[in-house]
Formats: C-alpha cells, sequence, structure tokens
C-alpha cells in the first residue's frame, strides 16, 4: 500500500491505497470519491462497467470520514487536486463512519472545540498544523546547526520563573509543587557544562485571559547562552525568527496558500530587526494620544500602534525593573530598568519572543528575589549558580502557537495547537 504523496512516481500502474472519505458523488454511471491519507488528497473515479457489483454497491454505501481501501489506475490528470487521479478498479469498505457531525456549513466556534479530535481532520486546521510540525522540526535543526545541546527541563517544580499570580499550584507528596511556567533556570543551570543549550516543551500560565493571543498551555523554545550579552541576544533571536519564517516558506506553499496566507509579507523577514528602547516607546505612544505611564508594561494595543509602521518584527528593549522577571540584569546604564527585550511581531500579532540579559551578580540576584518576596530557600540551588562560577549569559523564550499564527495569518492561536487549553476547556 502506497500513500497519495507517492503518486507521481507509479503513473500508469495500477497500486493499493487507504485513506478517509472527504467527498463522494455520482452521476449516473461514473462516480468520484475524494480519498484523504494523511499526505494528500486524491480524487478516485469509479466507472459502473468497469467494476464488479460489490465494488459499486461499496460506493453507494459510503459516508463522509468512511475508511476505505482501494485498488486502481494511477492517472496523470492536470486538473485534479495534486495532479493525478485514480481509475479504480477495487473498492472496499474497512469502517463505515457514522454520520460525521461536522458538515460543511458553519458552525460555531464551541461546537468546533467540542469536536477538536475531529475539526483536526479539515482541511485548513491540517494546513496550519503541518506548518506548525515544520516550524518546530526547524527549531531543533536551526540550535543543532549552531552546536546547542538540549536540555529537558522539569515540568513539576518548586520555583517558579514569573509571576507567582500565575501557577497551577499542584501537591507533591505533601510539598507545594508548580506546573513550569519556564524552563529558563534549568538550562541557565546546564549552561556552564555545555555553553549553549536550549529546551522545547509544554508551560503552563494560570493567566485568567480570554484573548486571541492566551492559553493556559502552551509550548515555548528557550535556548540559553553563556557569555553573550543583550546585544548578542537579540541578534540570535533576529537570525532565529528569520530562519523558522524561511522553513515554512520553503516547505509549506501549499498549505500557506491554502490558509490565505499572503506570503510577500514574510519574504522580506530577515536581520537586521528595527529596535526601540522601551522609554522611546513610551513616548512615541503619548505623543499619538496613549495614556500609558513610564513603568507600566506595554498592552496588545500599545504592541499594535508601534508595530504598525514596521513590516519587520520589531525589538523593544531595556523595560523597567517592575514590569519584568526578578532574574533580569540591571542595566548600568539606567539603574530603573533592565537588559531585556520583547521581540513584536507585525500585523498585530504582538509579542512573540521575551529575553534578557540575566543578573549574575550574587548579591543582586537575592536582593530582587527577596524584594519580589519569592521563598528564597526554593532558590537556593538557583543562587549556587552564582556562587560557583558566575558568568555572563542570556536567553529567551519564543511561543510556538503566537508565532505559528503570525506565520500562517491565523488570528487565534488555538488553531495552530492540536488539542488547546483555555480557561474554560480541558476536553477533548
Amino acid at each position: 500500500m502506497i500513500e497519495i504523496r507517492e503518486l507521481g512516481r507509479y503513473v500508469g500502474e495500477a497500486v493499493d491505497l487507504g485513506g478517509w472519505v472527504e467527498t463522494k458523488r455520482g452521476h449516473g454511471k461514473v462516480a468520484f470519491v475524494v480519498l484523504r491519507d494523511g499526505t494528500g488528497s486524491v480524487q478516485c473515479v469509479l466507472v459502473k462497467k468497469q467494476v464488479d457489483p460489490a465494488t459499486w454497491d461499496a460506493f453507494e454505501s459510503l459516508t463522509q470520514e468512511s475508511v476505505v481501501l482501494v485498488t486502481g489506475e494511477v492517472r496523470a490528470d492536470e486538473r485534479a487536486p495534486g495532479g493525478f487521479e485514480i481509475g479504480v478498479s477495487s473498492l472496499k469498505v474497512a469502517g463505515l463512519a457514522a454520520e460525521y457531525p461536522i458538515q460543511p456549513k458553519e458552525h460555531g466556534v464551541d461546537f468546533l472545540l467540542d469536536h477538536r479530535h475531529l475539526w483536526l481532520r479539515s482541511s485548513l486546521q491540517r494546513a496550519g498544523l503541518m506548518v506548525r510540525a515544520e516550524v518546530e522540526q526547524a527549531v531543533h535543526d536551526f540550535f543543532y546547526g549552531r552546536g546547542f545541546v538540549r536540555i529537558d527541563t522539569p515540568i513539576l517544580t518548586g520555583a517558579i520563573g514569573e509571576h507567582a499570580g500565575t501557577l497551577f499550584e499542584t501537591d507533591y507528596f505533601g510539598e507545594r509543587a508548580f506546573l513550569a511556567q519556564t524552563g529558563q533556570l534549568y538550562v541557565e543551570a546546564a549552561c556552564p557544562a555545555f555553553r549553549k543549550v536550549y529546551c522545547f516543551g509544554p508551560t503552563f500560565r494560570a493567566e485568567k485571559s480570554k484573548t486571541r493571543r492566551h492559553l493556559t498551555e502552551f509550548w515555548m523554545v528557550e535556548p540559553e547562552v553563556a557569555f553573550a550579552d543583550s546585544d548578542d541576544n537579540m541578534r540570535l533571536q533576529e537570525d532565529f525568527v528569520s530562519y523558522l519564517v524561511e522553513r515554512a516558506l520553503e516547505n509549506c506553499r501549499e498549505e500557506l496558500a491554502l490558509l490565505e496566507r499572503d506570503t510577500s509579507r514574510l519574504e522580506h523577514v530577515r536581520p537586521p530587526f528595527p529596535r526601540i528602547s522601551y522609554t522611546d516607546a513610551i513616548g512615541r505612544l503619548k505623543a499619538v494620544g496613549s495614556e500609558i505611564e513610564w513603568g507600566s508594561d506595554l498592552g496588545a494595543a500599545d504592541e499594535q500602534i508601534l508595530t504598525e509602521s514596521y513590516d519587520l518584527p520589531l525589538f523593544v528593549y531595556n523595560y523597567p525593573k517592575q514590569a519584568k522577571a526578578f532574574y533580569m540584569k540591571e542595566n548600568p546604564d539606567d539603574p530603573r530598568t533592565v537588559l531585556c527585550d520583547d521581540l513584536l511581531a507585525p500585523e498585530g500579532y504582538g509579542e512573540i519572543i521575551g529575553g534578557s540579559q540575566r543578573e549574575d551578580d550574587l548579591d543582586r540576584l537575592r536582593e530582587r528575589i527577596r524584594e519580589e518576596e519569592l521563598p528564597e530557600a526554593a532558590y537556593s540551588w538557583y543562587l549556587d549558580l552564582r556562587r560557583y562560577g558566575t558568568f555572563p549569559h542570556s536567553g529567551f523564550g519564543l511561543g510556538v502557537e503566537r508565532t505559528v499564527a503570525w506565520i500562517t495569518g491565523r488570528r487565534h492561536i488555538r488553531e495552530l495547537i492540536p488539542f488547546p487549553r483555555l480557561m474554560n476547556r480541558l476536553f477533548p
């Protein structure tokens, strides 16, 4: 049995295929079945007088998403999906599907999410997730090619990396534990062993947010580099993002076309990306009427205003200390701020990366932990990294779903993860 994507190698030959019925139609003595096998779709043509009665009866019994086994000749046809069709000599039903709940009509979002396990089969959802798969493979290829070592970090942890108010807490044999918000602290620990490391996995935020940009469970890529400062960090980010876009354009043209993505907006994404300091960004926002005050974090509307005049992602760097996490290094030129950056995607997609140079001074790091009223004992191992051979280092986290949403042009990140977790959604 061959795969549909291989049909070009078998023109003029008889092949066996297996797959799911997307559509069927009949015109008297000629019938058509569009078959999907996960690698592509193909039109199968049945001529009544050329097949046995059992094959024709099997065709007539077909329902959407029934599983069939087909034997037939591969024919080149430019009009057909994928450029080929199958002249069927035999068709057998391997699994007759019940009435399929998702029909070619308008369905509400809640209905589709209730049936996410079936919605995955639709063409637009498959296309988006194929781009995601390509981006994820590109992540590994990028870092492997640059000598990074992948470090798998724990999901259960006693130390938080971001804000205490966004933790999922659980009992760990009588101790408090949390689902990881980030793997960053652990890849920092691996830096002295391997110099350049990254982790890639699920992260969890108990944020009570229902925006199109938030999930309670999402995937993040987090590299960490020894002897890299904040400028080095931003250069790595722009190289990384440019590579992910390049790979999607190179290997997902059909999917992006199906998603009606204007790829001209992506084709010039390459370094360098524009940069603006947080302080200058606040000045720009206030100049257009925003009421934001220096010291506040940027919201989605602020990010959109800042990126409107750019086709490339935009770095906003050196945020106020109180708006960012405890581990970010104090800016020696302005102690009110830290050496950090957010990378904002254009077209209204907002922040896709948050990064910083890490605080490598033991006393300052301990002071920040105390300022944030974090349990110092839980971070004793993290402080050890500064006690035993401290060094300058930087890193960042890229959110996969937001990045893929921007690349594909989809407006809600819930479509770019197979099974989204939202405030009101734990199933399927």
